[in-house]
């Protein structure tokens, strides 16, 4: 049985169920990228899929099950790979868990002019204020979003935080492998 808090939203509960997941396996982990399917459409449609995944007996019919899809290349840009994606019409949605530093918005006004790319990702991953964030994004199809911030200080259940605009940008990216 799962730990995951019960959510009103199938795509909160689905995004919480991931951020377990991905907990359980702890930090240092390479991004994953999840297909999110009708879980009800799924037991009609592949039961013996249903089965592996233990979803026979789940008395939920409006939820949504994650299914964990190959790794993600990490000799790529994560927004490089994301453009290759297409997913079939089963697919409700998507999510990816990715693990960033992350500084307080205080910290802006200290980044050294003209750093990109690698000098910056340096300068970040040496500042003295810097956090280790995991971030747990979904999309639907629809453009519906959430997502599951959790700080490696804090690294509890009862210290994700949940929201639709949380990173935004990550978001915009897996809905862009919706559109045709």
């Amino acid at each position: 049985m799962s730990n995951t808090p019960m959510a009103a939203n199938p795509l909160t509960r689905a995004v919480l169920e991931i951020d377990e997941y991905a907990s359980g396996l702890g930090w240092d982990q390479p991004a994953r990228l999840f297909a999110l399917v009708d879980t009800a459409r799924l037991r009609a449609q592949e039961p013996s899929l249903a089965a592996q995944l233990g979803l026979e007996d789940e008395p939920e019919t409006t939820g949504l099950t994650p299914i964990e899809q190959d790794e993600v290349p990490t000799d790529k840009p994560l927004d490089e790979f994301l453009a290759t994606i297409a997913w079939p019409d089963a697919v409700v949605g998507c999510a990816l868990t990715v693990e960033r530093l992350m500084l307080p918005p205080s910290a802006e006004a200290q980044v050294p002019q003209g750093l990109s790319g690698g000098k910056l990702t340096q300068w970040v991953a040496e500042h003295p204020d810097r956090q280790e964030v995991r971030m747990t994004v979904a999309v639907l199809r629809d453009g519906t979003r959430e997502s599951a911030l959790r700080l490696r200080e804090k690294d509890a259940p009862t210290e994700v935080l949940t929201g639709g605009n949380l990173v935004p940008g990550l978001a915009e990216a897996l809905s862009a492998t919706f559109e045709e």
